[in-house]
C-alpha cells in the first residue's frame, strides 16, 4: 500500500512546483483543484446535484459549467459554500481513492489540495505536508500569474483557512520563501518519508 502525501498551502505557496518536483522524483500527485473541474463537468451525480440546487442554468446549453453563477452562489454565503462542497467533495473522495487504488506499484503517491484540511480529506492521508510562503510573497505570486487584481487574491487568501493554522497541523513544512532550494526539501521528506515507514 502507497503511503500518502497530501499536499497543502495557501494560493501562491508553491504547491503545483512542489508536486511537479515530486513527479520528477516517481511520485504521482492527484491534482485535486484540475480533478474537481474534470468531475464537475463529467459526473451525472455531480450535475444531477448543482441542477437541483441551482437550477439549469448553471450548465451552459453546451454542457460546460456556468462558472460565474456557481462561482457567485459559492462566495455569496458560507452555508452555500458547505451545500456546493457537499456535493463535490464526496465524488472527488471516492475518485481520488480509485485513483490511489490504481497507483499499487508506487510506494509513495501525493494529492495536491489548497482545501484538504478543510474539505476533511486529513484521513484520506499518511502525512500532510505543508507548502509556505510569506504572506507578501504569496499575494504577489498569485497577482503574476492569475493575472489578477491585489484586491481579488487577498479576497481568496481571507477564504482559505489560515496559513499559520494550517502549519500547525501539518506533518511536514518545506518552505518556498524564493530563499531555500526546494529540492533538497523535498528530497528530505522523501528521504523522511522512507525512514519512518
Amino acid at each position: 500500500m502507497a503511503i500518502k502525501i497530501g499536499i497543502i498551502g495557501g494560493i501562491g505557496s508553491g504547491k503545483s512546483v512542489v508536486s511537479r518536483l515530486l513527479e520528477e522524483m516517481g511520485v504521482p500527485v492527484y491534482n485535486s483543484d484540475v480533478e474537481s473541474k474534470r468531475l464537475v463537468q463529467t459526473d451525472e451525480a455531480i450535475r444531477r446535484e448543482l441542477v437541483r440546487l441551482l437550477g439549469d442554468e448553471v450548465y451552459y446549453k453546451d454542457g460546460t459549467l456556468n462558472k460565474p453563477l456557481l462561482a457567485s452562489y459559492l462566495f455569496g454565503h458560507a452555508e452555500h459554500a458547505r451545500q456546493v462542497n457537499g456535493i463535490i467533495h464526496p465524488r472527488v473522495r471516492a475518485d481520488f481513492r480509485r485513483w490511489v487504488a490504481g497507483q499499487a506499484d508506487r510506494p509513495v503517491v501525493g494529492i495536491e489540495s489548497a482545501i484538504l484540511l478543510e474539505a476533511g480529506f486529513r484521513n484520506e492521508v499518511d502525512v500532510v505536508v505543508m507548502v509556505y510562503a510569506p504572506l507578501e510573497l504569496r499575494v504577489s505570486r498569485a497577482v503574476s500569474r492569475d493575472e489578477s487584481s491585489r484586491e481579488a487574491i487577498e479576497k481568496r487568501v481571507r477564504s482559505q483557512m489560515d496559513d499559520e493554522e494550517k502549519r500547525n497541523l501539518a506533518d511536514w513544512v518545506i518552505v518556498n520563501d524564493g530563499v531555500r532550494p526546494l529540492i533538497p526539501q523535498v528530497q528530505d521528506l522523501l528521504a523522511g518519508l522512507a525512514r519512518r515507514f
